[in-house]
Formats: C-alpha cells, sequence, structure tokens
C-alpha cells in the first residue's frame, strides 16, 4: 500500500466521510550563465502531498514535504478540520487513469551548449554587453487520488530558457531579456533575434511622445492588459459582485478583433485535468468581442449553476482549488510587429513595464521599463523616466491592430497589440 492509499484508508477509519491526496514530485537541473560565463550547475529535487478531508461535513487541509508519517498527517488534518465550518465537499469520482507523459528531456549537455552559443551570438555584435542565462529541463509528476475512486496522474516535462543582457554606457545603464518556455525544443536563436532587434532600437535615446497616443504592447508586455480580462472573467469574482462583467453575458465587452479561448491540450503549460479532477477542455471566453462564459472551479461553478469549467487550481499545495485560467489563448493577428509599427505617425512600444497590473477595475499608472518612440513609421531611440496610464477596458475596445507574433508569456499566449489613446507623461 502506497503513501496515498495509507492517508486514504487512515482518514476512513479516522471517521471522515471522504478524503483527497494530492502528490507532487519534480526535478530540476538549472543552469546559470553569469557575466558571460558559467557560473553554477544545480539539482533540485522536491517532494509534497497535501491530504484534505472532510469529517463531520468540516473540511481540513494538511501538507507534508519529503519523507512523512501518514498518521501523523491524518491527525494534523483532523484537528484542522475539527476549527473549521461545515460545507458541502466537492470531489470527483472516477477510476484510475495513468495520462500520457506531456514533454520531452533535453540533456545537460545540450542546454550548456545553448548557454554558451546564445551569448557568443549576442557578443559577436555587441562586444560591451553583459550575458546572463539560465536553462533548464524540469521534470513534475501529479498525481490526485480520493476516496471515491479516483485516481489520476501524469508527468509534464519543460524546458525554459532565460536571456538577458546588460549594456553599460557612461551612465546610461540597459537591461534587455527574453524567454522561452516549451515542451519539445527550444529556439534560442529567436531570443537573440528579439534582443538584437530591441538592442539596435536602443542606440540612440530620445524624448517620448507627450498625450494621448497610440501604444504598441509588444507580446512580453501585453500581459498588463490580460491581467485584468482574466480577472473579469473568474467566476469567483462574479459570485462576489466584483466583476464589471456580471451581467454582461452574450454582450460585447471588448474589440470586436479579440477572440480568447481556453487551450489546456496545448502549449508548453498543457494538463490534462485541474486540481480537483475534473478533465480539461478547449473552452471559448470571448468570441469577437463578446463574452461567452466565465469560469469556474466546482463550487463556482455550482453557485453560478454552470457547474465546473475544468479550472479549479490550487495556487500551491497548502491552498485549496479556487478558479483559475490554463492556457488563456488570445487569436493572433495577421500584421508582423514590423507592419504594425510602420502604420503609427507618432507613437510608444512597450516592451518591459515596472509595477503591478491594473486590476480588477481597470486603471492602471506604469512606469515603462524598456519602451521605444514611434515616429512616422519607424523606431527612432530608446525612452526613458517614462509613464504610461489608462484603462485596460478602454484600451481593449479600441484595438487598431493585432500582430501575428503570438508567444506564451506564462500561461497565456498573446500576441502584440496595438492600441489607440493611452496617456503617456515623461520627465
Amino acid at each position: 500500500m502506497d503513501i496515498a492509499e495509507q492517508l486514504l484508508d487512515l482518514s476512513r477509519r479516522a471517521g471522515a466521510e471522504l478524503a483527497e491526496v494530492y502528490q507532487s514530485q519534480s526535478l530540476s537541473r538549472p543552469i546559470f550563465f553569469e557575466a558571460n560565463r558559467l557560473k553554477q550547475l544545480e539539482s533540485a529535487q522536491g517532494e509534497g502531498l497535501a491530504l484534505r478531508l472532510w469529517k463531520n461535513g468540516k473540511p481540513g487541509l494538511a501538507v507534508a514535504y519529503g519523507p512523512v508519517d501518514p498518521q501523523i498527517l491524518v491527525e494534523k488534518t483532523l484537528a484542522i478540520s475539527a476549527l473549521n465550518d461545515p460545507e458541502l465537499p466537492q470531489i470527483n469520482s472516477g477510476h484510475q487513469q495513468k495520462y500520457p507523459n506531456l514533454g520531452t528531456s533535453i540533456p545537460t549537455e545540450q542546454l550548456l551548449e545553448m548557454g554558451r552559443h546564445s551569448i557568443q551570438m549576442l557578443r559577436s555584435d555587441f562586444p560591451d554587453i553583459v550575458c546572463s542565462s539560465q536553462w533548464d529541463c524540469e521534470s513534475e509528476s501529479l498525481r490526485l487520488v480520493n476516496s471515491l475512486g479516483l485516481d489520476w496522474s501524469y508527468t509534464d516535462t519543460t524546458m525554459s530558457a532565460y536571456l538577458g543582457a546588460e549594456w553599460i554606457r557612461g551612465d546610461d545603464f540597459l537591461s534587455v531579456a527574453d524567454g522561452q518556455t516549451d515542451r519539445e525544443r527550444l529556439h534560442p536563436e529567436e531570443m537573440v533575434r528579439h534582443i538584437f532587434q530591441r538592442l539596435n532600437w536602443a542606440k540612440n535615446n530620445v524624448s517620448a511622445p507627450i498625450g494621448r497616443v497610440p501604444v504598441l504592447f509588444t507580446a512580453k508586455a501585453a500581459d498588463l492588459l490580460w491581467e485584468t480580462v482574466q480577472a473579469a472573467m473568474n467566476g469567483k469574482q462574479v459570485i462576489e459582485m466584483a466583476s464589471p462583467w456580471n451581467d454582461r453575458l452574450g454582450q460585447q465587452v471588448i474589440s470586436q478583433q479579440l477572440t480568447l479561448s481556453q487551450l489546456p491540450q496545448e502549449g508548453p503549460f498543457s494538463c490534462p485535468f485541474d486540481d480537483e479532477g475534473t478533465p480539461t477542455r478547449q473552452l471559448k471566453f470571448i468570441d469577437r468581442g463578446v463574452l461567452q462564459l466565465f469560469y469556474a472551479d466546482k463550487t463556482v461553478g455550482e453557485l453560478l449553476g454552470s457547474g465546473s469549467t475544468g479550472n479549479g487550481v490550487r495556487s500551491s499545495l497548502g491552498s485549496y482549488p479556487s478558479p483559475g485560467l490554463m492556457n488563456l489563448s488570445i487569436a493572433p493577428g495577421k500584421q508582423s510587429l514590423l507592419e504594425m509599427i510602420s502604420q503609427v505617425d507618432e507613437g510608444l512600444i512597450i516592451d518591459q513595464v515596472l509595477g503591478s497590473g491594473a486590476g480588477i477595475a481597470g486603471d492602471f499608472s506604469v512606469n515603462v521599463d524598456l519602451g521605444y518612440r514611434i515616429r512616422r513609421g519607424e523606431v527612432v531611440g530608446r525612452v526613458k523616466d517614462t509613464m504610461v496610464s489608462g484603462n485596460a477596458y478602454l484600451a481593449l475596445k479600441n484595438i487598431i491592430a493585432l500582430g501575428n507574433d503570438a508567444d506564451w508569456s506564462e500561461p497565456c499566449s498573446t500576441p502584440s497589440i496595438l492600441v489607440d489613446g493611452l496617456s503617456v507623461t515623461s520627465r
């Protein structure tokens, strides 16, 4: 009998009506480059599990990392349960299912060579820059098993890379970075190309355009807008009457150019089931600007009357599931980044920002960490000491163009976005 089955059995013997075990095992071998050279190789292994049970209808949740005494963990969970109020249990019945492994592992030697070669390529044209880099191939195995017969598991292997360049010219400091996450292979030449483009754009420092101007968010910076949309589509926010879209189902809420879907079976963050044991599935939340659906876990889905959309997510082992998106995808447009730039007479490109997003209210005011001025359809230089403010909902109603360069920024695939009329100020 393995640890999960022991915990379920001990929970039943202790009087729990229902019990659930969530197990996670991970292995990571990151490689670090610093100041243009290899700094260190590491190996990190993690193992943890969470026991959730209901006794007398009261929920309890406790976590253990590494070796664990099953009896002690059950007693701890029961003690927590006794302190809580009763609630309706939300777990799925099922059967045993081992899903196919996701992703491909890559040898450490190959990651080392990618790191060295990427830095060499960058410094061939910009010998004065100082590069840092991190490369990793991480494998994580997840298993969810409960007292109603459900026993699902899969192994997830993900490759990731980060490449940064620092360029110091007198008292002028510039930091440019790019990253990738993928299941099958990494493309370091694409990261190098992106950084080359930004370094060339930054050769001259220029003043920022002041006032209300078109702003182009690169795929790396567009998350500033999507964080607000994700919050507005969260069923929990709807239940709490906090979302501005509470009563907007079936109505247009953003530009007709925008279609937002969940694609849980695609991309580097794919997964076959959520953290409550509900199968994930493809969903369309916004279709050409019209709101179609809110996302929900089991508890919120029951309150909404829609049921779970397969979006029960644990932010950590010690957290209860709550609504969370999986692989949000914004349908890309047809224009390249350079084509989008060419149609702007006077505007701003934002590639990196400082500060948090707009939140569910939509209003934001952020410092531009890395931005460039557009004049008569061309990038003329880098701007400094610049701030951009506006409202995310209004910005997404005033889309000028979408790029064809969709890229993953965490579990969100987004293209570059050109919006009209944000306020730009500068010192």
